[in-house]
């Protein structure tokens, strides 16, 4: 399966825009030959709490259809972060759009950030559901950004099958060191591949960090971008190498599931 990583620029608040470079980034996709193409989190609105609280939307029109328009027109998978406002909530949600342009997963961000000068928590609330879905012939665990540092979270998804992890985020620059690290962990320790794609820009005053990278289920870099440039980064991810790292090294049937409780 071929999957694209769309590392983009947005701008807060400008929803129109941000939907057009989104549209502009599938369709690149879909031209490269992609199955799914992953955009970063909260892609419609920009990453800045206070404007997201101002011009965060429902699902019955903007964004999410324009997007799942050209899911449907250009047959392609579209893993996209948006902001999802139901009634007076407002959730970090990450959607899963088919070929058909509908809805195949959803899911709202479990974890969090209460780090300044973000305190998502302040303006956003949780989701309280871990999410898996098929793509392709592959299972995929969906999770976002802060998410990545919650061992956890990975774990229980591949535990439940998933062996493909996207990732949509909004990384700083300053911690972009830990992105790469713990990403490479998340794979090796589970053994599965990780689609992880990042924003670069500023907004206001905190500067992304970019890095998106596909990684493979031995932790092996297969594409990545650099720090401060748009890009789309195009790999793909084979069932056969996935089955010839766990045959290797038999992590799951060796866990002493007893000692972790």
């Amino acid at each position: 399966m071929k999957i694209g990583l769309a590392q983009l620029k947005c701008v807060p608040g400008d929803v129109a825009g941000n939907g057009w470079a989104i549209v502009r980034q599938v369709r690149a996709a879909a031209d490269r030959g992609c199955d799914v193409v992953a955009l970063p989190e909260m892609s419609d609105t920009g990453y800045h709490m206070p404007t997201i609280v101002k011009v965060a939307a429902g699902w019955d029109g903007g964004v999410y259809a324009e997007v799942a328009g050209v899911a449907a027109e250009r047959k392609i998978t579209v893993v996209v972060g948006l902001s999802e406002r139901v009634g007076d909530d407002i959730y970090n949600t990450v959607a899963v759009i088919g070929t058909d342009g509908q809805l195949v997963a959803k899911y709202r961000k479990t974890h969090l950030i209460t780090a300044e000068p973000v305190c998502e928590q302040n303006y956003i609330r949780p989701g309280d559901a871990l999410t898996l879905c098929t793509v392709g012939e592959f299972r995929v665990g969906l999770m976002t950004c802060y998410d990545i540092r919650f061992p956890e979270l990975a774990r229980r998804l591949s535990l439940a099958g998933a062996e493909l992890l996207i990732v949509p985020a909004a990384f700083p620059l300053v911690r972009i060191r830990h992105w790469e690290t713990i990403l490479a962990c998340r794979a090796i320790e589970n053994q599965v591949y990780v689609a992880a794609v990042n924003r670069v820009g500023d907004d206001h005053g905190l500067t992304f960090g970019g890095m998106s990278c596909l990684l493979d289920p031995y932790g092996t870099i297969l594409s990545s971008a650099a720090e401060t440039e748009e890009a789309l980064l195009v790999g793909e991810v084979s069932r056969d190498r996935l089955t010839e790292v766990r045959d290797r090294m038999k992590v799951y049937q060796d866990r002493r599931e007893e000692l972790y409780r």
